[in-house]
């Protein structure tokens, strides 16, 4: 008989607040055609996006997220006192170690919260989500705010076709907490690692690090380039729109809610032609506000979720109490789906 006393948290978690933050840059895509050979008009075709935020040098992941975690502790009410965790998740933060959250924390006032970092790509806020809901079950933190944060801007080869275009900064938070209701339903999560392959950093920093430099690749002045997100668009394409369907479905099927009993549709901002196509397979009803944030913030990875929630909240067109089903999917090839009631 185990003699180790059992953990006691609250029955259920929900999310009782969401704040953004956007960098002050907005970028045209006029701007990304000075580097590449394309049209606004492919753009926009291609992928929905019209606009995208850039950071500046004070607009850093720490810098965002304390932004956008301030105002997701307004609006839920909670004060940072009573935060006992704090997850970033980002691809973007360029030191290895410490966790940013640990800075994060203690900028935010928290009472020595636990942080930490976690890295699953565009599937992160997914993940951290479902991390922050298992501490508030288990007792272990009664408040957690979660961040998704990026600063892809830093990570995107302006002379990449594929990809210039893509890619924003950003960050977005929620605050997770106590609920005598459930707020936040089963997630339906996975990797597919043997496709890793298709979205990649370009260069392993360690090549950097031994000098091995030979034949990376160079931009106009003949210097070496920097790491960059590069991916096989096609494959991914094709990979979110069949695969992420079933995941969303079985998501919806794991909280016990049919399609006409969704209010809101947040999945990954990553393309909105990948957004009509799942809308579609999912035999969605008109009347599902869908989010559609990627037209004038990009793909933000991590952030795009809690951007787009945040979005939505604040110009009315989803509103507390709704039902959400949200979805992210990107690098890994990792996924993470589930169905939230909006604070």
């Amino acid at each position: 008989m185990s003699k180790i006393k059992p953990s006691k948290g609250a029955p259920y978690a929900r999310i009782l607040g969401v704040g953004g933050y956007r960098p002050a840059r907005v970028v045209p895509n006029e701007v990304i055609l000075e580097t590449i050979d394309s049209s606004d008009e492919w753009i926009r075709s291609r992928s929905g996006i019209q606009t995208r935020h850039w950071a500046n040098d004070e607009e850093t992941v720490s810098a965002m997220s304390l932004e956008a975690a301030g105002k997701a502790l307004a609006a839920a009410g909670i004060g940072a006192e009573q935060v006992g965790a704090v997850v970033v998740s980002t691809v973007s933060h360029f030191e290895q170690t410490p966790a940013v959250a640990t800075e994060i924390a203690a900028k935010l006032g928290t009472d020595k919260a636990a942080a930490f970092d976690i890295s699953a790509g565009c599937a992160g806020f997914g993940y951290a989500l479902t991390l922050a809901k298992g501490m508030v079950v288990e007792g272990s933190a009664e408040y957690v705010v979660v961040i998704g944060v990026e600063r892809l801007s830093d990570l995107t080869d302006l002379e990449d076709r594929a990809t210039a275009f893509l890619f924003g900064d950003g960050a977005g938070a929620v605050v997770v907490g106590p609920s005598d209701e459930p707020g936040i339903g089963p997630t339906v999560w996975g990797s597919e690692g043997d496709k890793s392959g298709v979205i990649k950093q370009t260069v392993s920093w360690n090549r950097y690090r031994v000098g091995d430099l030979d034949e990376l690749p160079l931009d106009e002045a003949g210097r070496v380039k920097f790491p960059a997100i590069t991916q096989e668009g096609q494959t991914v394409f094709r990979w979110a729109v069949f695969e992420m369907a079933k995941v969303a479905q079985q998501a919806l099927d794991a909280a016990g809610i049919a399609p006409d009993e969704l209010d809101v549709f947040i999945p990954h901002q990553a393309n909105e032609r990948i957004i009509d196509s799942l809308f579609k397979t999912l035999k969605l009803p008109e009347t599902v506000t869908v989010a559609r944030d990627v037209r004038t913030t990009g793909n933000t990875s991590a952030a795009s979720i809690p951007l787009a929630m945040d979005r939505l909240m604040e110009t009315g067109e989803a509103k507390s109490g709704d039902t959400a089903l949200v979805i992210g999917f990107g690098a890994g090839l990792a996924y993470a789906a589930t169905v939230v009631t909006l604070p």
